[in-house]
């Protein structure tokens, strides 16, 4: 696969492991947290149990009778993932540069420049994939 038909994910994740064994912390930090964005807005809501069948009822087809919503069998909690466009992942990661950029600036207001300057950081490593996009 090239670089050219590789996600946005994707490329997120295969530089997650240079940062770590660069031990490049700021890049570290913005890479997880993009990717669990992602990750996150890719899941999908649990069905939801018929009333009075939420596992709590002896007997009931619900799961476990002391832990309520569990379902029983092989894959049975197993559900598809979304899958979704460049576009809405570059969303996400946009999003996630914009609240580093305005915590940055929160900081910078109460003259912490420290943690201003490593949240611009993080931002700035998550702008360059999305310039790549």
């Amino acid at each position: 696969m090239t670089s050219g038909d590789e996600s946005l994910h994707d490329r997120l994740r295969r530089a997650l492991p240079a940062a770590m064994k660069a031990r490049d912390r700021p890049a570290v930090d913005a890479l997880r947290s993009a990717l669990a964005a992602i990750d996150n807005a890719q899941a999908v809501d649990p069905p939801r149990p018929p009333p009075g069948d939420g596992g709590t009822e002896p007997g009931g087809a619900g799961g476990h009778p002391r832990l309520a919503g569990t379902v029983v069998g092989v894959g049975a909690a197993e559900v598809e993932r979304r899958r979704l466009s460049e576009a809405q992942m570059a969303e996400i990661v946009r999003a996630e540069i914009a609240e580093r950029e305005a915590a940055a600036d929160g900081y910078e207001r109460v003259g912490q420049l420290e943690p201003a300057e490593r949240l611009r950081g993080e931002a700035q490593v998550l702008a360059s994939y999305l310039a790549g996009a």
